[in-house]
Order: C-alpha cells, then sequence, then structure tokens
C-alpha cells in the first residue's frame, strides 16, 4: 500500500512538471481560463527527505530524524505533528520541520512509526496544506544475542545406536532484524559432551559415539551455547539437553550361583512352586525375556521352568506327582537364555548361564492309594452275590500299614451292600433295576497302625455298580384305555386297538402276543404281530339292561427268557347311540378304590395315638374330682378360708370365722395341696422372706411353740386383745401338765 502511495505522489510530480515545461515552450499561447475574472490556485507540495533512524543510537537526545517542509510560503504558518508517538517520542521544530527523537528507539519492540504531518496558520489554526501521512523506520544493529526456547531439553535415544543418529532438535532464536546479513544468524556449538554427541549447524543433536551402554551410564547431561555470526554471546545463549539412553534387549541372563539345591516333600502339589533360579539381567524388566530349559536329565517332563521377568527369577513347578519311595533325588543342568536379544550389541557370549539343579523329595505319610480312580462292577437283580469286585489299596509308604476298608453309609442308604478286610463287595440284600438301575458306592481305606488304631490317613475311591436286567416283569398295557361300544354295534366293529409295554429292557426284537383268557365273550381278539391287537365285535347287539360294562381278560406274553405273561383287564363300556353311531348315553366306570398296607398303617398308629391320648385326658380329670372331693371333707375349712378377706369388727368379732381351726390336722394337708386355690397357706406363704432377716411374712406359723417371743403381755391390753392372747399366750393348764 504504501508502494502503491509513493508511486501515486511521483506520478502527481511527473504530470506537474510536464505542465511547467509545457508552458515555457508555449509562452504565446493564450489561455483561455486566465483571461477569466477569477482567482487562480497556486500548487502547493510537501517536502521531506526520506526519514529513518538507528535504534539505541548513542549521543545526548534529541536525536535529529528528518525534515518535513511544503511548498506554503507564509510567515504564519507553522508544522504540526500527529499520531500515537506524536509529543512523546517525536517532536517537530515549529518554524522549520525538523523532526527530533526524544527517546532511544529498539527495534525490536517497534520497528517503524506513523506519523501526520500539518501545516497550520499559526493565528487560525486551520490547515494551509491537506495533512500527508509519512514513516519513521527504525534501522537495526547487531545488538541482541541468540536465546533458546527452553533453558532445559530433554531426549532419549537407544542405547548402542550408531553413530550420527538423531537425538533431539534445539532451537535458538535472534530477535535483531534478519533482513540485515549475520544480523540473526545463529551458530551451535557443545560446551559439554562433546564426547559422545556433536551439534550440527541446524542445532540437531547427533550421537558421536556407538558404544552409548545404558548399563554403565544411563543418562548424560550436555551444554550447548548459541551465538550469531559476529560472536555475540549472552547468559541466556546456553541451554542444557539432557538425554536418556532407552534399553535395549542386549544382556544375556547369567545364573547367580553354579549349584542350586532345594528340598521338597513328596506330596507337594502339581503345579505348585517348589524353588526359584535367580539370574542377572541388567537389561530392563519388559526386555527380559528369559527361557529355562533342561539341558542334561531324563526329568525335562516331571519339571519345567516358569519364567518372572519382575523379579528376575525362574521358578521350578512338579509337572508330575513326586515319590519319595520311587525317586529320591533329581539332579539336572538347566540352560538360560534369551531367544529375542539382539546379537548386533553383543560382544562375547557369556558362558555363565548354565547351572546343576539338585532337587531332595523328603518323606512324607501319606494316605493310601487304590489301584485305579474307580471301579466298576455288575450285578444281576434279584440275586445275592458274595463277589461283586474287590477293591484295593496299598501304603505307599515304606510302613507298609494295613488298611481298613468301609463303605461310606451316605452313599448306601438303603444298606445293599457289605465290604470285607480284603476289599471285596457283596450285597446283603436284592436289588430291582426298575428301581436300582446304577449303585454308587463310596468306598474308604483307613491306614492302621500296628494296634489297628486309624493313624488318620485315609482315601476314597468311587465304586459304581450296574444292575443287569432280568426278564421279571411281565407286560402290561401301555396306557389306560376306556373303550365303548354301541349297545346295537355290527359283528366285526372295532371297538379298540391296544399295545403294551414292559418295565424290563426292552430289546429291539421284543415280541408281545395278545390272547383273551376266555372265549365266551361278545368280543373278539386280533394279533396283528407288530404288539399291538384288535378289539372287534364277535356277535353283534349288545344288552344294556344285563350288563352295560364288559370286564374282559386280556393276556400279554413276551417273548423273554423265561417268558412272562400278564393280565391286564380291558373294560369296554356298552353305550345308547343315535342313528349316526355317535353315543348318546353312557354309564361311568366305578373307579377302583384301593388302600396300601403303609397307609392302613398310618391309619392305625393316629388312631392309637388319639385313643391313649384320650385315656390320659380322663383320668388326668378323675383324679382331680377325687382329691378335690377329699378336700371338701372338712367344709368349715373351706368357708373359714373362703371369708378370710372380709371386713370384720375387729378382735371383738368372732361369730364369722374361728381360725384357731386352722391348727387342725387338716392344715398340712392344704398346704401341700397343689391344686388348691392360692389361699393364705404355708405352700403359698411358708417359703417367702427365705433370704431376708424379716423371716417368712406368713402368720400360720406363729403358733408354734418354738418362739422366743412371750405373748403373755396381750392379757394385760384389754378385751380387744383377748382373742389374740388365747391363740398366742400360754396356757397356765398346760405348762402345768407338762
Amino acid at each position: 500500500m504504501q508502494v502503491l502511495v509513493v508511486l501515486l505522489a511521483a506520478g502527481g510530480t511527473c504530470l506537474g512538471l510536464l505542465a511547467a515545461a509545457a508552458a515555457a515552450i508555449n509562452p504565446g499561447r493564450p489561455n483561455t481560463l486566465s483571461s477569466l475574472p477569477i482567482h487562480r490556485r497556486q500548487k502547493r507540495d510537501w517536502i521531506w527527505n526520506q526519514m529513518h533512524i538507528d535504534e539505541e543510537k548513542n549521543g545526548s537526545l534529541p536525536h535529529y530524524v528528518g525534515k518535513i517542509k511544503s511548498s506554503v510560503n507564509r510567515k504564519n504558518t507553522k508544522y504540526q505533528l500527529k499520531g500515537e508517538s506524536a509529543g512523546k517520542v517525536f517532536q517537530v521544530d515549529e518554524s522549520t520541520g525538523d523532526v527530533y527523537a526524544f527517546e532511544r528507539l529498539d527495534r525490536e519492540k517497534l520497528s517503524e512509526y506513523h506519523l501526520v504531518a500539518l501545516v497550520v496558520d499559526k493565528d487560525t489554526e486551520k490547515n494551509l496544506e491537506s495533512p500527508s501521512s509519512f514513516t519513521i523506520k527504525v534501522h537495526d544493529i547487531n545488538d541482541n544475542w541468540p536465546v533458546f526456547t527452553h533453558r532445559v531439553f530433554n531426549a532419549s535415544v537407544p542405547e548402542m545406536s550408531g553413530i550420527g543418529t538423531s537425538v533431539i532438535q534445539v532451537t535458538a532464536v535472534d530477535a535483531d532484524d534478519p533482513t540485515v546479513a549475520d544480523h540473526a544468524s545463529v551458530m551451535y556449538q557443545l560446551l559439554k559432551g562433546e564426547e559422545h554427541f556433536s551439534i550440527r549447524g541446524s542445532g540437531l543433536i547427533v550421537t558421536a559415539n556407538k558404544n552409548l551402554d545404558r548399563e554403565k551410564q544411563a543418562k548424560y547431561e550436555i551444554v550447548v551455547e548459541a551465538r550469531d555470526a559476529q560472536g555475540l554471546r549472552g547468559e541466556s545463549g546456553t541451554a542444557t539437553v539432557l538425554i536418556s539412553l532407552q534399553d535395549v534387549n542386549d544382556n544375556f541372563p547369567i545364573f547367580t550361583q553354579p549349584r542350586y539345591i532345594f528340598s521338597v516333600p513328596e506330596d507337594i502339589r502339581v503345579g505348585s512352586p517348589l524353588g526359584s533360579l535367580f539370574v542377572e539381567d541388567p537389561d530392563e524388566p519388559q526386555n527380559r525375556k528369559t527361557k529355562y530349559s533342561i539341558v542334561q536329565g531324563e526329568y525335562r517332563d516331571t519339571f519345567t521352568i516358569e519364567p518372572d521377568p519382575t523379579r528376575n527369577e525362574g521358578i521350578i513347578k512338579p509337572m508330575k506327582p513326586l515319590d519319595y519311595e520311587h525317586i529320591r533325588q533329581y539332579s539336572f543342568t538347566i540352560e538360560a537364555t534369551d531367544p529375542t536379544i539382539d546379537l548386533r550389541y553383543l560382544s562375547s557370549t557369556s558362558t555363565k548361564n548354565i547351572a546343576r539343579v539338585i532337587i531332595n523329595v523328603t518323606d512324607v505319610d501319606e494316605p493310601p492309594s487304590f489301584q485305579q480312580p474307580f471301579y466298576h462292577f455288575q450285578l444281576r437283580e434279584n440275586q445275592k452275590k458274595p463277589l461283586i469286585g474287590s477293591v484295593l489299596a496299598v501304603d505307599p509308604d515304606a510302613a507298609k500299614r494295613s488298611i481298613r476298608y468301609s463303605i461310606r453309609r451316605t452313599s448306601d442308604k438303603g444298606q445293599f451292600f457289605g465290604i470285607t478286610k480284603q476289599g471285596n463287595i457283596y450285597n446283603e440284600k436284592e436289588l430291582d433295576r426298575e428301581v436300582y438301575p446304577w449303585c454308587n458306592l463310596t468306598v474308604e481305606a483307613k491306614e492302621l497302625d500296628s494296634s489297628g488304631t486309624p493313624t488318620g490317613k485315609e482315601s476314597i475311591v468311587q465304586v459304581h455298580i450296574e444292575v443287569m436286567d432280568e426278564n421279571d416283569n411281565a407286560p402290561e398295557f401301555a396306557k389306560p384305555y376306556e373303550p365303548k361300544v354301541c349297545e346295537n354295534a355290527a359283528q366285526g366293529k372295532l371297538v379298540v386297538q391296544i399295545s403294551a409295554i414292559d418295565k424290563d429292557i426292552t430289546p429291539r426284537d421284543v415280541k408281545f402276543k395278545f390272547s383273551l383268557s376266555t372265549e365266551d365273550s361278545n368280543f373278539t381278539l386280533t394279533d396283528n404281530h407288530d404288539n399291538t391287537a384288535n378289539i372287534t365285535v364277535k356277535y353283534g347287539y349288545f344288552d344294556r339292561e344285563r350288563a352295560k360294562v364288559h370286564h374282559l381278560p386280556v393276556l400279554i406274553s413276551d417273548n423273554g427268557r423265561p417268558s412272562l405273561t400278564g393280565t391286564s383287564m380291558l373294560d369296554v363300556t356298552v353305550c345308547k347311540c343315535n342313528e349316526r353311531g355317535e353315543f348318546t348315553l353312557c354309564e361311568e366306570v366305578a373307579a377302583q378304590v384301593g388302600v396300601s398296607i403303609q397307609a392302613l398303617v398310618a391309619i392305625f398308629l393316629c388312631i392309637l395315638t388319639i385313643t391313649v391320648i384320650t385315656l390320659l385326658i380322663i383320668l388326668r380329670r378323675r383324679l382331680r374330682k377325687q382329691a378335690r372331693a377329699h378336700g371338701k371333707s372338712v367344709p368349715e375349712i373351706h368357708e373359714q378360708l373362703v371369708t378370710y378377706d372380709e371386713e370384720g369388727g375387729g378382735e371383738m368379732d368372732t361369730t364369722s370365722y374361728d381360725v384357731s381351726v386352722l391348727n387342725s390336722v387338716k392344715k398340712d394337708e392344704a398346704d401341700h395341696d397343689g391344686g388348691g386355690p392360692p389361699y393364705d397357706t404355708l405352700h403359698i406363704y411358708g417359703y417367702e422372706g427365705a433370704e431376708s432377716i424379716a423371716e417368712s411374712l406368713s402368720s400360720l406359723g406363729t403358733d408354734s411353740s418354738d418362739s422366743d417371743i412371750d405373748y403373755d403381755f396381750l392379757n394385760d391390753w384389754g378385751p380387744r386383745f383377748k382373742m389374740l392372747a388365747e391363740l398366742y399366750g400360754s396356757d397356765p393348764r398346760e405348762e402345768l401338765e407338762y
């Protein structure tokens, strides 16, 4: 935009010069406009030099920048500046138009200043010329050194990388003008770490040593300096680069010891750890791919070694059960390798990755061991067999203790089977295959000491007894049949088709034969020879008045060995039918009611229990009545007791009751009568206060002669206490007799 303005100004100047020249060449040419009586406007123009100033200029302020001047020739003109920096940074001499800078300028803060020049009348402050914009440029000097974008850089590179491998790009910036030669150019060099790394002109740091080993030194600190072409540098022209070496798999695992010895009990579980093989691998865990193998010995299928890269060890685990009586020591050679190692980084192959392993098996008192994991025997139903099969368990230890066998009763709830000392299994009861097709027994083998006492070591085994089938069930109807026939059915009319089943195991070639046990009926049975039979009308017409239901016994035989025949009853109902042969009236066959023996026994026990309870209740009521009748033999006592709490006239009221009668022999009977009402008797109050210093509160025992209190003083208290004196006071006659 500024270039365009300059071109326009230059074009206008050229046009003005051309016009002036044309006027000088043709002075005689009349000017038609000048002959008119009008005023002529004189062309004026701004005149100034190109303005610029160096930054950070030395010398005393203000600094001369340039001069603005207009072609206006008047004594009363003055120059002015307007703009953001006018009056602060730049000022103009009103008379001469000289522009001065009153501050030292920094191009890195502001490289150009935009101002507006004005020429005005001193008196009226009116513009004598149109305002004109101009720019003051600040020239750059090399006054800035390069500055890094970060004071500290972090980088990483794989260890053992080749020379020239890129590590990191560092950058320093020079704030000077890049258009001025060598003012903003930056040069880099290493002040520290140049023996392992180098830096290129662009600031790229690369490796200078191919033997950077992380296991020897994992981190490096280098210092980079940046300076410009003229050598200007400062404190901020240096930066620190922290370089970490990334681990690669470049080390073989090495056993920490040449021999490993372990002791393990023989009953250790398969897959359980029995020991650890420690190796040294300085690589990081993600690069530890140690593989352990057995290189010598015949126990590769007995043990396995699983690696644990986190703890840098191999864990030995048994793959088979160990047996002290069979093998007491295992010895073999193992090797540790790393198949993923990068061979380019290896200087030589280590020979310390082989070790010897010795495993000593210790003896453990083991439970008996059965010869088979399970047993399968067969037994024919409806038979008692002294020997169904035998189980055998032995003591695997060197002691070879004796074994006792038993059948766990929870597996033989019917107690059908038994077992001998030798482990022979027999059945004590016959079994029906249709009820018990399989019997699954749990046989226990307990170890005994020399005295025959169990040592606590025992084992179990499952014994599966298959009950074999015999032809012991006769055939029967396959389902309940309820055939019906019209009373006017024609001869040969099909009544029903029947089939049969057998509870025994039915072979594929089973053949059932059907027949009627009697020929004296109006029905005919025809065997279809496909295990079905048809029941048809023999003569025709049935008399419902004589029989509304006909009972046909059907004989069904099988072809088993021996052949069995069963009789099934077929009840045929004779019905009235309409002309289309549809049943209109049929009597239902009465359902057969039967009660099993178990139900009869249960009913009898219920009746017996109810009878006994009833007799006990009657007997108890009778005893209570007798006790009550015996207690009423002295009715006056009951009367006295019932009215004991009535209101009276004190000691003078003696007509209502006589308390002295309580001293009779019936008092003891009343005291010990548990069925009587809770009156004031000894069995209610006689034992109260046993733990108190006041002792019993009952007044029934106060007439005892054992008391130490002398109640003769009641005779001196007047007639109101006469009755108490007679009851509790001593009788002179009794003392005399005594």
